[in-house]
């Protein structure tokens, strides 16, 4: 059977010769030419598309709204199916089938579309627009599990389609794979796992673990920490105005010195997130440095101050590292004898009687 799309030729003129006056053709216009006749098969597929094409997935929703009969509800009290029987007859699974029911239960408990059971099988309904479908619809039976939920609610927070993250969630191998092959995805995916760091401590120790035990992480790791603190050690002079000398003194910082730490942090700040840093921060730490160096020994005063904190910090160095040094764990002290060992106390018994000595002579009267 075919039907016609336009009215024939002969039902044109036929029309025209009824409108009598009121039906005026244009001199000289060429009526149209008549359309081919469609067949049947193709003009509902015609129809139907163009329903799916306004409504999306809620046309087939639609279906299963009301030829599926609610849970609880006995099957002699409707012509309604299970959605299990729906499914064989549909020739696909019944997970799927539910994913549908449960797109619309969602809908009509928010008002969008009419109870299941309000509906009858057959019944034609206005069905809303399609944009609003995957505010609904989740397409794979892990939307509905905690995991999926939680998934498809940072998608949205990024504003991307839940189901795209779902899809990549699903599929870890691919996930690694485009990792492996493409730069740009590894960086994204580095500054995901760098902002869930932040709040999952149990990834923390896992990646820490991770680092230590792989000989290139250490390296880098250990690099990246050098760089990290040339890079505070400039900072600090900028901010805060004060400079910590080689013995450990901290000082207020020259404006020349404070201009050149601030000229090479500005140099520092300037670079792009992927370039290296670590030639520019060596550069600035050691300028930095010989300009703390020349201040110290410019200046009389605090050039003493320097050798007595450095001649500090290596006594009290040197007298924790004796103090730890016993002979209480040895049974017999012959197991503990060397020649090299008593010379080394003589030498250094030597040297800490001459230091004292140097030190008495250098006391203030009394």
């Amino acid at each position: 059977m075919t039907v016609p799309i336009v009215p024939s030729a002969a039902d044109a003129a036929a029309a025209a010769d009824s409108a009598g006056d009121e039906f005026w053709v244009e001199p000289g216009a060429v009526p149209a030419p008549a359309q081919p006749e469609v067949a049947e098969a193709v003009a509902r597929d015609a129809r139907e598309f163009g329903v799916y094409a306004r409504t999306g997935g809620w046309a087939f929703a639609l279906k299963v709204a009301r030829s599926v009969r609610p849970g609880g509800q006995p099957a002699g009290e409707t012509a309604k199916i299970s959605a299990q029987r729906f499914a064989e007859l549909a020739g696909c699974s019944g997970e799927r089938v539910m994913r549908y029911y449960r797109a619309w239960d969602k809908a009509a408990d928010d008002g969008l579309v009419p109870h299941f059971e309000i509906l009858v099988p057959g019944q034609e309904i206005d069905l809303p627009d399609s944009d609003a479908w995957l505010s609904y619809y989740s397409p794979r039976s892990s939307a509905s599990s905690e995991r999926g939920t939680a998934i498809a609610a940072a998608a949205e927070a990024e504003g991307i389609r839940p189901t795209k993250a779902l899809e990549v969630a699903e599929n870890p191998t691919a996930l690694r794979a485009a990792i492996l092959a493409d730069p740009a995805t590894a960086r994204t995916a580095r500054a995901a796992l760098l902002d869930r760091l932040k709040e999952d401590p149990a990834l923390q120790t896992e990646l820490a673990r991770d680092v230590v035990r792989t000989d290139e992480l250490k390296k880098a790791v250990a690099g990246e920490s050098r760089v990290a603190d040339r890079i505070g050690y400039v900072r600090q002079i900028v901010e805060n105005g004060q400079v910590k000398t080689p013995a450990g003194q901290t000082i207020d910082a020259p404006a020349d010195l404070r201009a050149e730490a601030e000229r090479h942090l500005s140099l520092l700040d300037e670079l792009d997130e992927g370039e290296e840093a670590g030639q520019w921060a060596a550069e600035a730490y050691d300028t930095v440095k010989e300009l703390v160096a020349r201040t110290v020994e410019s200046d009389p005063e605090l050039r003493r101050l320097e050798r007595r904190t450095k001649f500090y910090s290596s006594l009290q160095r040197a007298t924790k590292v004796f103090e730890e040094l016993t002979l209480d764990d040895a049974d017999d002290l012959d197991d503990l004898y060397e020649d090299d060992m008593l010379q080394r106390l003589e030498e250094l018994r030597t040297a800490i009687g001459t230091c004292i000595a140097t030190l008495r002579k250098a006391a203030p009267a009394r």
